[in-house]
């Protein structure tokens, strides 16, 4: 006669428990879209994507070279899970502005206050360069140029056409001829001469400028201090997206064959600021992870391009982020625990 094992059922037991207990760890599988490589928010979702891994957290798809102005919009409406972007776009989502006009004003605020942010970035600091051969003095003598000031569309021309402004004095189209080339052709476009000069955010080092330097020496120039400390451009540095930022000279690091121009050794410049972002949807658990898990490999995403020190990377300082003010982008509560229980703070004004 047949009889029941003793052990039979307790196997089963286990193995249903087993079972159980690996579905409730199960690794998320999420979808992330970022600019091309090369820069610092491409970098942030990428090593986020591999400290999620590594974590046990989450497999994150990374989608990169995207239009991040599509990319916010995508996770507002729940059609991808993580983005990278530039804090001006949140804000321009929430007026219902500039690529988000056709939405408007209404449906824009609705999209715009489902986002939340991870952590921040530092996407790049306006500057001006030139080739030494184009014999350029600097932002005084950019009357009558022509000059490289961004993409056809979005944050970054507007910032250069506004640093120019505020600087200088000139106008794009009036004082000065500007020249507009997706980020693609930018390298070719400072190396080509179609420009004599250029205004677009760089990093330290700056991998356009490297390139280009095949092409000649060149000279970088700060915000004059005159100029930076005014109450027109101390204004402006606090409009969402931006932030005030400072270098020792002594510290850029912008390679052999690049001169950079200061009256005090101190580098000025408008920086452009940024983060990843997700949905306020998504659980405060998993964005508590995904966050802790940048936080704790700061010191390894920093060793990932000499860049990167100076990327903003951990810096939370409710100016230096780009928070609060005009800015209506907050950050996740799940992040806001993170970064909490890492030892740092967070402003009240940045919490959801």
């Amino acid at each position: 006669m047949f009889r029941k094992s003793a052990v039979a059922k307790p196997l089963i037991t286990l193995g249903v428990a087993a079972l159980l207990s690996t579905s409730a760890h199960a690794i998320e599988n999420l979808t992330g879209e970022t600019a091309s490589p090369g820069g610092s928010i491409h970098l942030s979702m990428s090593h986020l994507a591999e400290a999620a891994s590594q974590a046990g957290v989450a497999n994150i798809q990374v989608a990169d070279g995207q239009t991040l102005t599509n990319s916010i919009q995508n996770v507002a409406e729940g059609k991808s899970d993580i983005a990278g972007t530039p804090y001006i776009l949140p804000f321009l989502l929430s007026m219902g502005r500039g690529p988000y006009s056709k939405l408007g004003a209404e449906k824009g605020a609705e999209l715009a206050s489902n986002l939340r942010a991870l952590y921040p970035v530092t996407l790049g600091i306006f500057a001006l360069y030139a080739y030494d051969s184009k014999g350029l003095d600097g932002w005084n003598d950019l009357e009558g140029r022509t000059v490289y000031n961004g993409p056809p569309r979005g944050a970054a021309l507007s910032n250069a056409r506004s640093v120019i402004q505020l600087t200088t004095g000139l106008k794009d189209g009036e004082g000065y001829k500007g020249v507009q080339v997706n980020w693609g052709q930018a390298v070719k476009t400072i190396t080509d001469g179609s420009a004599d000069a250029v205004v677009l955010p760089i990093l330290f080092p700056d991998s356009r400028i490297t390139q280009a330097l095949a092409s000649g020496n060149m000279s970088v120039w700060s915000i004059p201090k005159e100029k930076f400390e005014s109450d027109p451009f101390q204004k402006y540095l606090r409009a969402p997206g931006s932030a005030p930022f400072t270098l020792d000279a002594a510290d850029a690091g912008l390679g052999e064959g690049v001169t950079l121009h200061t009256e005090d050794g101190t580098f000025r410049g408008l920086a452009t600021i940024g983060g990843d972002i997700v949905n306020k949807s998504m659980s405060f658990e998993l964005a508590k992870a995904l966050t802790k898990a940048h936080i704790d490999t700061l010191d390894q995403l920093k060793a990932k391009a000499p860049f990167a020190r100076y990327a903003g990377y951990g810096v939370v300082d409710v100016v230096k982020s780009g928070m609060c003010g005009a800015n209506p982008l907050k950050y996740h509560e799940g992040a806001v625990a993170a970064w909490e229980e890492a030892g740092y703070t967070i402003d009240d004004c940045a919490k959801p």
